[in-house]
């Protein structure tokens, strides 16, 4: 998968720190960030649960094609 965080959209919220810290983080200005080696999501089952739950839709995960 790749996860995209549009940082335009991003206010801080942190549900997805909350949601999947393993993948999530937020960096010094508390915006959501990836961390890192964990563009992929890192196999972890909360990465869409965590795009669910911002608020303001920041987070886009697709899946592979093909």
């Amino acid at each position: 998968m790749h996860i995209e965080i549009d940082t335009d959209v991003c206010i801080g919220a942190g549900q997805c720190a909350l949601t999947a810290p393993s993948v999530f983080t937020q960096d010094d200005d508390g915006f959501s960030a990836l961390l890192p080696g964990k563009e992929d999501g890192g196999g972890d089952p909360l990465v869409m649960e965590a795009a669910r739950a911002c608020p303001v839709h920041a987070i886009t995960v697709k899946e592979p094609t093909g």
